[in-house]
This record gives structure tokens, C-alpha cells and sequence, in this order.
């Protein structure tokens, strides 16, 4: 067993992938190195320096294969954070190089293809729901910002929604869990990663005048269209469930 270490980034990820072939690698693993802890003291590691241009060359081939939506598909399983995604993303990589003619992503018959199948719709639900459910308050500063704690990464994944949709004002939107988010400044629209996580404690003493009034005003409505006789929570739940309610305006 070789085991190929990786920096955790997709294209160290790919670079690997391109290393496995490269070196003729049978039995292998690839782990990223920041969870990795050796159980097989015989295993042979090799450790992987990532290279964009060995990256750029698998998801070329894979471009001819699967198709830009392929790729993305594959995206999505990586920025599932699946403990399996870096091997299920191999699998997929090495049953496209053995069958050049098909889209290997349609073979729902293979137990990997089927997982990652699975894991992309998850990943898909939760970005849906991250572009309904993101609530922002405008600081004193006059930026928005909105915090998120998704299940799966998928700040990626909205960026371009969010982007399109706010051309006119500045807004930021941070990922409490993984603490990075993306800026729209009205020119660019680039990831941040600060150096120490939110202060929830002093993040409300940061908030503009007009965010409270506006809050209030808010959930004031939500409370007055509320029919209670036709309240249907199990349904409530269903479209918006719980874990989401603590970053809702009209839930606090």
C-alpha cells in the first residue's frame, strides 16, 4: 500500500491523482496530510507537492470524458469534506481513463459512482439552501455581512449567485465553521481568511443604527402574516429546517 499525501487543496489533490499514473502506483491512498495519521507502519508514503500544471493535465482529460459539468460534479465531492471524496474522486478518475468513450458519471451501477452521485446532491441541496436562508446585516461600515455554518464547504458554490445578485452594495459572507468567506467590494469578489474567528459577542456591537429598527420591523411582519389556525410546523420544518433558525432574522 502507498500512501500519497496532499495539502488538502483541489489541485494538490489532482496532483496526486496525476501520480498515482505517473508513478504506476497499484494499491494506493491519498490523504490529505492534516488528518493524517499512519495506523500501516509498513505503508509507503510518498509525499505530493502540488503542481497546477499536473493538475490542469488530469482535469483536461477529464474535460473530454465527463465534460465541464463532470468536473464540477467532482468539485461538489471534494468540497463535501467526505472522509472518502479523495478516493472516490481517484475511482472516478481511473474508470474514465479505462473507459475514454463513456461519461463514467451515468454508470449509477458502480458503488462509487452511485456514492458520489449521492454526495452531489446533497451538496447541491445545501448550496440551494445557503443562497434562500443567508441573512445579512449591515454594519457600521456599510458592508453587509452574513454569517453562515453550512453542513458541507459551499462558500464556492455561491459565490457567482451572490455576486450577480448584489452588483450595487459591498457585503461579505463568513463561514463561522471554516472560518473563510468571501468580499464583494463593487469591483472584485475575492475569499478572505482571517486570522482569528468571529467574535459573536462583540459582532452585534458592530452592527449600523438603522440594523436593529430594521430587525425588529422585520420580524414584526413575520409575526403579523403568521396565521396561526393554518400553522403547519412539521411542513415548516420541511422547507426550513431547525439548524438553520439560529442565523434567521425572523427567528430570534
Amino acid at each position: 500500500m502507498t500512501t500519497l499525501l496532499y495539502d488538502g487543496s483541489f489541485d494538490g489533490l489532482f496532483t496526486a491523482v496525476f501520480e498515482v499514473f505517473e508513478y504506476r502506483y497499484k494499491e494506493v491512498e491519498i490523504i490529505s496530510s492534516t488528518n493524517f495519521h499512519q495506523e500501516n507502519i509498513f505503508a509507503e508514503i510518498h509525499e505530493t507537492i502540488t503542481q497546477p500544471d499536473k493538475s490542469k493535465r488530469v482535469l483536461d482529460k477529464l474535460e473530454q470524458t465527463i465534460g465541464k459539468s463532470g468536473i464540477h460534479e467532482l468539485l461538489k465531492v471534494y468540497l463535501s469534506e467526505d472522509p472518502q471524496m479523495e478516493q472516490l474522486i481517484l475511482s472516478a478518475v481511473q474508470q474514465s481513463v479505462k473507459h475514454p468513450g463513456e461519461n463514467i458519471l451515468q454508470n449509477y451501477a458502480d458503488q462509487d459512482i452511485l456514492r458520489i452521485s449521492k454526495i452531489c446532491k446533497s451538496v447541491s441541496r445545501e448550496r440551494h439552501r445557503m443562497t434562500a436562508f443567508v441573512r445579512f446585516e449591515k454594519m457600521k461600515d456599510g458592508v453587509f455581512f452574513a454569517k453562515i455554518d453550512p453542513d458541507f464547504n459551499v462558500v464556492p458554490l455561491i459565490r457567482k449567485h451572490f455576486r450577480d445578485r448584489y452588483r450595487d452594495q459591498r457585503w461579505m459572507i463568513y463561514d463561522l465553521r471554516r472560518n473563510y468567506g468571501i468580499l464583494y467590494d463593487l469591483e472584485t469578489c475575492d475569499f478572505f481568511y482571517p486570522d482569528e474567528k468571529l467574535d459573536l459577542k462583540a459582532y452585534h456591537q458592530k452592527f449600523h443604527d438603522e440594523e436593529k429598527n430594521y430587525q425588529t420591523l422585520w420580524q414584526r411582519y413575520f409575526t403579523k402574516t403568521n396565521i396561526v389556525e393554518r400553522k403547519n410546523l412539521k411542513l415548516h420544518i420541511q422547507h426550513v429546517p431547525r439548524r438553520y433558525w439560529k442565523y434567521l432574522t425572523e427567528k430570534n
